[in-house]
């Protein structure tokens, strides 16, 4: 009897491993398979009873339900034929590491492909853990949980340092808490690169950017022309210094009410500059306000030079350039006060305004001064337009120095940015053809990741 019972055992852990128990009804075809298998074996002569089996009368196949409890017991010791909840998935397919690409260091990815067992497989599968650790065995910490549901997956541990070897470990996980053998990689170093590979066309742009603008200096420092749309505003300035010196009356400049950080305020300093040489060459009173005490010393140094590059320093006097207040509408008070005392024949606002803009314009107006304003903020513009003689609109105020001076490199400068202008609407132009017959690779080639 204890033959034929290790012979039961072999056949049957040879059907369950072939089958594959996973549930009730995969037991009962069990049940079926085995009672035909002993049935044959039996009717072949195999199998044979011992003799107390045969004294006993008994005959015929060996009961299919004691042969069931065997292999359930028998399979159970084996880890097989067990219900699903206990049933170890597959693990995650073809994982690997890599240093997240085009970054500035400090993220690792890390990719598999789902686990056989996965939803789109046996459908056991709802969850991978992903662990790290700094030691090849042992230390590993869970840092992530990703659902099922696709084919490929991805996860970017950005906690990590630069230059430290990490090791991860992923593990699949059914709903029922079983778990599959764990799949160790690494080691792999996190670091920064210097170039982002997917904006080489932001390079290739900066390039040319640079290139014109080296070229156009290099021109200009040779004597070369480099021409300039005329600007009305700037080209009245001499005009409106020229008819305050014939009325015996100062010229008030106002470089906005914003600190020296502030780009607008830089070019309102910078055009300063060019006015103070004209009030020292007409020995015209010059008065500066400012509401910033950075401002300030930035104007007296720039007034100051201005006077010395004439060749009238004992002309030129600190007060000049006065501070008011930080205060918005303190400054718009205390501007009207002079224009109203002092009565100003021409009037500059150069830089960045708010809404005193058109409290100072109207009561420059009131006063019969001419006005040259310029500012970059749009929401004032229409205050200025409207009550002075002449505005700078955006680009303007910040191409007024190289205008007003003629400095190579500023001249450079400007005209390299034509340039890179130029270009901009050409590609707009061009992509709008493009686009309209279903030509994509323009907007793929401006496209910055």
């Amino acid at each position: 009897m204890a033959f034929a019972v290790n012979l039961i055992i072999g056949h049957s852990v040879a059907v369950l491993t072939e089958i594959g128990v996973g549930d009730i009804r995969e037991v009962r075809i069990i049940g079926w398979r085995l009672e035909k298998l002993f049935s044959r074996k039996m009717s072949e002569g195999k199998y044979l009873l011992t003799p107390k089996w045969r004294r006993s009368g008994r005959s015929g196949p060996v009961p299919v339900l004691f042969l069931a409890v065997a292999i359930l017991v028998m399979g159970a010791s084996l880890g097989v034929g067990t219900p699903s909840s206990v049933i170890r998935p597959g693990p995650p397919v073809n994982p690997s590491l890599c240093d997240r690409p085009n970054d500035a260091g400090g993220a690792i990815e890390i990719t598999w492909e789902a686990s056989h067992d996965d939803s789109r497989g046996r459908g056991i599968v709802n969850s991978y853990s992903v662990f790290r650790s700094t030691e090849a065995v042992g230390g590993f910490a869970n840092i992530a949980t990703i659902n099922t549901g696709r084919d490929r997956y991805l996860y970017v541990d950005d906690r990590v340092k630069d230059d430290e070897r990490y090791f991860y470990k992923l593990v699949a996980e059914t709903g029922s808490g079983a778990f599959s053998e764990p799949i160790v990689i690494g080691p792999v170093v996190s670091s920064a690169q210097w170039f982002h590979s997917d904006r080489w066309n932001m390079l290739l742009a900066l390039l040319i950017v640079s290139a014109s603008v080296l070229l156009f200096i290099w021109m200009a420092r040779r004597g070369k022309e480099l021409y300039i749309r005329p600007i009305a505003g700037l080209q009245a300035v001499d005009e409106a210094v020229g008819r305050a010196t014939e009325m015996g009356r100062p010229v008030l400049y106002i470089p906005g009410i914003l600190d020296m950080d502030d780009v607008q305020t830089i070019a309102g300093v910078a055009i300063l500059g060019r006015v103070a040489r004209k009030t020292a060459e007409y020995e015209t009173p010059l008065s500066v306000p400012v509401s910033r005490s950075v401002v300030m010393s930035a104007a007296q140094e720039t007034v100051k030079e201005a006077y010395w590059d004439v060749g009238k320093p004992d002309a030129y006097h600190p007060e000049m350039v006065r501070y008011l207040t930080d205060d918005q509408f303190g400054f718009a008070a205390g501007v009207d006060g002079i224009m109203l005392r002092e009565r100003p024949a021409t009037v500059f606002f150069m830089g960045a305004f708010y809404a005193e803009s058109l409290i100072l314009a109207e009561t420059g107006h009131s006063i019969g001064a001419v006005q040259i304003a310029g500012t970059a903020m749009t929401s004032q513009l229409p205050f200025f337009v409207t009550a002075c003689d002449y505005t700078l609109i955006g680009e303007e105020l910040f191409a007024a120095g190289a205008y007003l001076t003629g400095d190579p490199r500023l001249l450079g400068s400007l005209k390299g940015q034509d340039v890179a202008k130029g270009l901009a609407i050409a590609f707009i132009v061009i992509g709008i053809f493009l686009e309209s017959f279903g030509y994509h690779w323009l907007k793929d080639f401006l496209k910055v990741n």
